[in-house]
């Protein structure tokens, strides 16, 4: 018996013994094109959130102004430390007393520590002198130590 024109070799959809049976799966392929483009519609359409945080970000201190002179620097009896009537700290004064120190012709630093400062705290200042290499440091104002002791 020849073949039948609706058996062909290829498989056709004839009432041939290799019938395919009928896809049970859905196909996601439209599907996932239409959620990207929804999701991309909605990237589009909703605005940017602008999230604000206060925050205080550390200010640089102010540039301790160094007289090409002389130059005071106090203590009080609770051993703050101030730069020509300037508060200061210590890395600040550090710092500031390198800078003189590398002046050609370096200024005077008059030191004029406080009669009731704590002696511990002179010498942390005296420490600092001496390492920043200053060499015009001169402690002014003796005379009230007469009347201490």
């Amino acid at each position: 018996m020849a073949p039948s024109a609706s058996s062909s070799i290829d498989g056709g959809f004839g009432s041939g013994s290799r019938d395919i049976p009928p896809m049970s799966e859905m196909n996601t392929t439209p599907l996932i094109d239409v959620m990207l483009v929804l999701l991309i519609m909605f990237i589009i359409t909703v605005p940017m959130q602008s999230h604000e945080v206060p925050m205080t970000l550390p200010t640089r201190p102010a540039a301790i102004e160094i007289n090409p002179v002389r130059n005071d620097l106090a203590m009080a009896s609770g051993g703050e430390l101030s730069w020509n009537g300037k508060a200061i700290s210590d890395a600040q004064l550090a710092t500031t007393l390198g800078e003189v120190a590398s002046y050609p012709s370096p200024p005077e630093v008059h030191f004029r520590p406080d009669p009731a400062a704590r002696y511990e705290r002179v010498d942390e200042v005296l420490a600092i002198a001496a390492r920043s290499g200053v060499t015009g440091f001169g402690f002014v104002g003796n005379e009230k130590y007469a009347q201490v002791f």
